[in-house]
């Protein structure tokens, strides 16, 4: 009888010539220029100068990588009891997603008012690809290895060496790759927030409420999945309840945001971000951002 499986890296680095780069951190730095480069194409596309995409990132890729770590550490406060030096290592694995996406979006919209940038048409613009990020950065996990399930004798179940496993499942071999499970419905959940932006369904910026919604039904059933040490809350894992906080958001965001036939401005606001690439509507000089807040209440 054949016998398939996913083999783990040998090792968490890549040496490409006399450089050694840590897998996990080159991982994610693929993961962002994937999504910079990507978001300033959607943008130009729009008629916007691309160039607010990279002064977007300078500030939200750090506050998104303090995020994500400030949240993995505070759920994860107990596996880093006598060792609270390596509380900044995140190389070595242990970046909480929510954390990440909540304090890299809280600081780019900062960012987007501070220079008065059109903030629902660079929503639509970027955060469709912050799920392509993730997909690449889970790679990193798989160099790790990391972030898996329990053991399967599925063909495409995951080889852990003996020092990854846990203790109750020390004579298991394979295992659900989770992490793949994630990156693959990161992968689909991009594609998808693509052709709903094309079909433009929702109201300007709303692609968030989409992001969450659906990145929250995923991490929900392969949270579910995982094995690995995790702070639990009245007996579930502290992300099955994040992620159910992360449905509950996302459908009330798309619950405001259905588009209704005769909706002028926010026609306009689409017309305004498909306009002549040498115009400077797109960076919000045109359309007044109260006046679209009083149209996205009504």
């Amino acid at each position: 009888m054949l016998y398939l499986s996913i083999p783990s890296p040998g090792s968490n680095s890549l040496e490409l010539g006399p450089l050694t780069f840590n897998a996990y951190g080159l991982m994610i730095a693929l993961g962002v220029m994937a999504a910079v480069t990507v978001s300033s194409k959607r943008l130009m596309d729009r008629g916007g100068d691309p160039d607010h995409i990279s002064q977007i990132a300078l500030w939200a890729v750090p506050a998104g990588l303090i995020g994500a770590r400030l949240y993995h550490v505070l759920t994860d406060w107990k596996s880093f009891q006598g060792r609270w030096g390596d509380f900044y290592k995140v190389w070595e694995g242990g970046l909480g997603i929510p954390g990440g996406m909540f304090l890299g979006v809280v600081v780019g919209l900062w960012v987007v008012h501070r220079k008065k940038l059109n903030r629902p048409v660079l929503l639509d613009v970027i955060i469709p690809t912050l799920p392509l990020a993730q997909a690449i950065g889970r790679i990193g996990n798989w160099f790790n290895q990391e972030i898996f399930g329990g053991p399967t004798s599925l063909p495409w179940g995951l080889e852990i060496d003996p020092q990854y496993r846990p203790d109750e499942f020390i004579n298991e071999e394979t295992f659900h790759p989770t992490f793949l499970y994630e990156a693959l419905w990161n992968l689909a959940l991009f594609a998808l927030m693509i052709v709903i932006d094309r079909k433009r369904i929702l109201k300007p910026g709303r692609m968030l409420a989409i992001y969450v919604l659906g990145y929250g039904i995923g991490r929900l059933w392969i949270e579910a999945m995982r094995t690995d040490a995790a702070y639990e809350l009245l007996g579930l894992r502290i992300n099955i309840w994040m992620s159910a906080a992360l449905i509950i958001g996302g459908l009330y965001g798309l619950a405001r945001g259905r588009r209704d036939g005769d909706d002028e401005l926010h026609d306009a606001v689409y017309a305004e971000s498909d306009a002549d690439p040498d115009s400077d509507d797109v960076d919000g000089d045109e359309v007044d951002t109260e006046e679209l807040a009083e149209a996205d209440e009504r």
